[in-house]
């Protein structure tokens, strides 16, 4: 049985990673917890991991995996996460599955040829939010520092526009498409990757299309 503070951050956690694909940081859990220091995030994060909630993945900011929810808020059964090989490994609360339109490989390290595909993914519908949706498999490794990795698949939400800090499927001049957060600087778009090897991209306004922004992040084992 969890401890209320254990439940609230857990859920947190599994809502935050639903949204984005990424877990929260130690300073956004403290502040969604109301608590006083980050040493009591990471005694609430050592309880789940011993617990079996939850699992720190090696070698990578931020990275947290939620295994498994319990149904009901202060214990009870509990509903695994953890999917056989070949689901995903990011499921939801939910048996509702939507099938999304699946356009291709998308490029996380440097912008690669416009997407287009007729294929389609399976996804638990509490993954998504409002809005339409599709879905675009990550190639490379320019955005691991956001715990998105090559192979994934990146849920994307359609939209035009875009605030500074989201990440974004942006196309660029018509005919070039990439996995970038989004930032305007000055007169100028910047796209960021997030590993320190690669240098941000920088575009006219005109030069940059917004398709859509990430919803959330699925992986299969």
């Amino acid at each position: 049985m969890l401890t209320r503070k254990q439940h609230e951050l857990l859920s947190f956690i599994n809502e935050r990673l639903g949204e984005t694909g990424v877990s929260p940081s130690f300073e956004e859990m403290k502040e969604a917890l109301d608590l006083k220091s980050k040493s009591g995030v990471h005694r609430l994060i050592s309880a789940l991991e011993e617990r079996g909630f939850i699992r720190r993945l090696p070698n990578r900011a931020r990275a947290l995996e939620v295994l498994k929810m319990p149904e009901k808020a202060g214990g009870g059964n509990v509903v695994p996460l953890r999917a056989p090989a070949a689901s995903p490994l990011v499921a939801a609360n939910s048996n509702d599955i939507v099938e999304l339109p699946l356009h291709g490989r998308i490029a996380a390290g440097t912008p690669i040829e416009a997407l287009q595909g007729t294929e389609s993914l399976a996804v638990p519908a509490a993954l998504l939010g409002p809005g339409e949706h599709y879905a675009l498999e990550v190639a490379g490794d320019s955005m691991v520092e956001e715990g998105i990795l090559d192979g994934d698949y990146a849920l994307i939400r359609k939209t035009d526009t875009a605030r500074d800090g989201e990440i974004v499927v942006a196309l660029i001049n018509n005919e070039e498409a990439t996995l970038k957060t989004f930032r305007r600087e000055g007169q100028m778009i910047r796209l960021d990757p997030a590993n320190r090897r690669y240098d941000p991209q920088r575009y006219r306004p005109e030069q940059v299309v917004i398709q859509g922004k990430l919803s959330g992040l699925l992986r299969r084992y």
